[in-house]
Parts: structure tokens; sequence; C-alpha cells
């Protein structure tokens, strides 16, 4: 009698509490068979040092289910967007698998002109059998052999007939890449002005504050270690350049291409002192425009005052 009562009270409550008890058994059923597959698991990963090679076989054999998205299957304007995100080496790849979308010359020339942005076999018919893919593995060897050495490597590109034996050619092409070795580079411009003299007429320095257009100046025709002649001539170069691109300012401001070299070395000198750690005492602003000024006295204070401040706060112009 007293274990009825009990049953009925217990099924009450249970029936309170949102469970009979028929679902009260097949929930503590539910929970055995989950704490059996949980001890299965545990002890799976156990036996195999921690890694559950079920689940890794099954999340592979799901994939390899799915496969991979044919792109022939794609339309060709999509599948050609999705292959020209691939560098060559990816490109190359792909072709052994989709060989007529990734060998498409359109993917090729794209990677060509990315990389080395001007050559004088642009500008030219193509020659029979004239691939873009060739050309592109002739530009890689030629960049490698101009960083070993810049000579044989221009020779070698106007053996293959991608560049004119031009110094304006020659000036185009280093302005526009940027995979070769900036030190050799150097050395190459160093020897052959008149390619650096096309070079600097290739920069477009008009509207820009003089600081930032030293800084970009320098970017593509990077400065020596030391002070020299190049150097000497690198900013009488950059000097005249700057004043031929805005007349008006220089004209406003009553600078002159010697004037600009004085801010130009004065600018160079500030960068070393402002961001060299072995100058403990740095030079302030008004050591500055009093140094400036009494080298080039027709230069307004706060003009020079501005110089100093963009070099105080973005930098050395020739980093």
């Amino acid at each position: 009698m007293g274990q009825g009562l009990w049953r009925v009270a217990r099924n009450q409550q249970l029936q309170q509490e949102g469970y009979g008890e028929q679902g009260y058994f097949s929930r503590e059923q539910s929970r055995r068979v989950a704490a059996s597959n949980m001890s299965h698991t545990s002890h799976r990963k156990h036996v195999q040092g921690g890694i559950d090679i079920y689940h890794l076989l099954k999340t592979r054999k799901s994939k390899e289910q799915e496969g991979f998205i044919n792109l022939e299957m794609l339309p060709p304007e999509l599948s050609f967007t999705i292959l020209s995100y691939l560098n060559a080496t990816d490109l190359c790849l792909a072709s052994c698998v989709w060989q007529d979308l990734a060998n498409d010359e359109l993917l090729w020339q794209g990677l060509c002109k990315s990389t080395w942005g001007h050559c004088s076999i642009y500008n030219k018919n193509p020659p029979l059998g004239f691939s873009f893919r060739k050309l592109y593995m002739q530009l890689d060897e030629g960049s490698l052999t101009f960083n070993a050495n810049p000579d044989e490597g221009v020779n070698y590109f106007m053996s293959k007939g991608i560049l004119d034996d031009s110094p304006k050619e020659i000036a185009k092409f280093i302005f526009c890449t940027r995979t070769l070795n900036w030190k050799k580079l150097r050395i190459y411009l160093d020897e052959r002005r008149d390619v650096l003299d096309d070079l600097v007429t290739l920069h477009n320095f008009r509207n820009q504050f003089l600081p930032n257009a030293l800084r970009e100046f320098f970017r593509h025709i990077h400065a020596p270690e030391e002070r020299g002649e190049y150097l000497e001539t690198l900013i009488t170069k950059f000097s005249h350049r700057f004043c031929a691109c805005n007349p008006d300012l220089m004209r406003e401001l009553g600078l002159s291409p010697d004037a600009v070299y004085v801010l130009c070395y004065s600018l160079i000198l500030l960068s070393i002192d402002l961001t060299s750690p072995h100058v403990k005492n740095k030079m302030s602003k008004r050591e500055f425009i009093r140094n400036t000024r009494r080298a080039a006295q027709n230069i307004s204070e706060d003009f020079v005052g501005h110089l100093y401040d963009n070099i105080y706060l973005i930098g050395h112009v020739a980093a």
C-alpha cells in the first residue's frame, strides 16, 4: 500500500515536471546511451594517442564525396576571374587539371604586366608562336640574372627581344619593375647615367610636398649608403625635376634648383639626426630653421618649420 502511494505521488511529480513514467525511463535510457558513447569515444581517443581517427576519416570521406568545384563547369568569365588570383607557380599546377583554362594567354599576360609593367615587346606585333607564358619565364630568368649581374641581365632582355637597346626603354622597364635588387640597381644606375637621366624624368612631383617627393624619388632610385659624388648627382637631378614639375610653387616661394638642393641636403641630415640612435642631442625645430635659413636666406620660416614637422612625424626621407 505504501509503495503504491509512493508511485502515485512520484508519477504526479514527474507529470508536473514534464515527464511521464515512460518518458522518464526513455530519458534515463538516452542518458545511459550517451554515457556509453562518450565512454567509447574517450577510450578510442585514449587508445589512439588523443586523436579521433574515426572523426577525421569520417570528415575526409564526406569531403571526398563533395569533391572540388570543376572550373570547366562554370561560366568562362567566372573561371578566369578565379584563376587570375593565382601566382605563376599555382597557375602551372592548375594547368595540370584545367589545361585549357590555366594556359589561357590572358591570364599569363596579366601576370607579366602586373610584375613587369613595361617591356618593349608589349608594344610590338608578337612573332609567330609567341606565348605570354614563355615570356613570363624569360622575364623571371632575366630578373634573376640582373640581380646577379645587372649588365648581363639587361643583355639577356635585349637578346630575347624583350627590351630595345635604348636608355629610355631601359629606364621605363626599371621604373615599372619591382623584382630588381636595389643594391644591384644602384650600381647599374651609377654606371649608366644616361639611363638615370631618363629614369628621373619619369617621376611626376607635381603638387607634392618636398619631403614626400624626396621619399618617392628614393623609393625608385635608392640613395647610396655614404655621401659622395653619386648622392650629390641624385639630389641635383631631383632638385631640377622638382622645380620643373612645380613652376608656380617655385615662383611663389622664391625657390631655385640650388635652394631646393640645400633643402634636400638639410632634410637628409635632419632625418639622420632624428632617427639615429647614436645621436643623443636631437636637433630642435628652432635650430633646424636657423641653420637652413642661414644657407638659403629667401626661404620663409614657416615653410622650413613645416619641413621639420614632416620629418619628425613621418621619418627618414631616404629610408
